[in-house]
């Protein structure tokens, strides 16, 4: 596959950026990746890996020359590293991001780029629950969808280059309203990440006073609650706060959904939750046909001692 980009900025180098790093140097996607990291120690991690040509101390001298730019760092970061990118930016070229919320994204970064270059905001749906330059992998993108926002006037040769680039790291792409893409996550990701945190933490006051039977007998459901609630706590942080009314509004909604089921269950209202689980069962085969889980036993995760799933 021929080359995309010339020069790829990472501004931040963690599972994201190094997996984007790793996709495109298998690939041939790209000329030089550079990038930088606030944290020295993951500079250096990055040069040993070897998903980087090289390293810079600063945002700033990182996007010299780059027709690319990528900023993967938390979403309350990105004000500040778009003040300071802003004046040393090549003409031409396009900057995008990889944050969970798009409208506070596209508020804060937009207004310190020139308008010389090309702003398309992005989301690619993948992840794990690791963190940090050696978390990252090639084959995170593969069938994944990866949401890009363009604004209003945005040119379409710059967004159809990075959609092809996302594409060639094996991801599908789709276009969105920033506002919809918002209400959208809030839903996939961002309400049950929350539902996650608070079962976890509900878990972990009981495990107070039962000498910790609830770590030592945990199914598959609570397992499952627990690696999502091992995601990296700045980020989410983040995301709750910019993504606010969105994920308020889909908490009040599972709320009254919450309220209803407990009300059968007082109730013994067998039918209506026989129907319930019935119609969100349809739910998960629907994203299986879809491509976006396994149907596999045990939510498609190796069983002990068998080999860790990559992808």
């Amino acid at each position: 596959m021929s080359v995309i980009y010339n020069r790829v900025a990472l501004i931040g180098l963690g599972l994201i950026a190094s997996s984007m790093a790793h996709a495109m140097r298998e690939g041939g996607l790209v000329g030089e990746i550079v990038g930088f990291a606030k944290s020295a120690g993951t500079r250096a991690t990055a040069l040993e890996i070897g998903f980087v040509d090289r390293v810079t101390e600063t945002a700033a001298q990182a996007v010299e020359g780059a027709d690319l730019v990528v900023l993967a760092v938390p979403v309350g970061a990105m004000e500040a590293i778009a003040r300071e990118i802003g004046p040393h930016l090549a003409e031409g070229a396009t900057v995008t991001d990889v944050g969970s919320v798009k409208q506070s994204v596209i508020a804060a970064v937009g207004p310190h780029l020139p308008d010389s270059v090309h702003f398309i905001p992005g989301h690619p749906l993948a992840g794990t629950e690791h963190s940090g330059p050696r978390s990252g992998f090639a084959a995170l993108f593969r069938n994944r969808w990866w949401l890009l926002t363009p604004p209003e006037g945005a040119d379409p040769a710059a967004v159809a280059r990075l959609a092809d680039l996302c594409r060639a790291m094996g991801a599908n792409v789709d276009m969105m309203d920033a506002a919809h893409h918002d209400l959208v996550l809030a839903v996939v990701s961002h309400t049950p990440h929350l539902i996650a945190y608070t079962m976890v933490g509900v878990a972990d006051d009981l495990g107070r006073v039962s000498n910790s039977e609830v770590i030592k007998y945990s199914a598959s459901g609570f397992r499952d609650f627990t690696r999502i609630a091992a995601s990296d706590p700045t980020m989410w942080r983040d995301v709750f706060l910019t993504n606010k009314e969105a994920t308020l509004e889909i908490l009040g909604r599972f709320t009254e959904e919450l309220f209803a089921l407990q009300r059968a269950i007082r109730l013994g209202d067998g039918a209506h939750l026989h129907e319930y689980f019935t119609r969100t069962r349809a739910i998960c085969r629907g994203i299986i046909e879809a491509g976006q889980d396994t149907a596999a036993p045990d939510f498609g995760r190796s069983q002990p001692g068998a080999p860790a799933k990559t992808g």
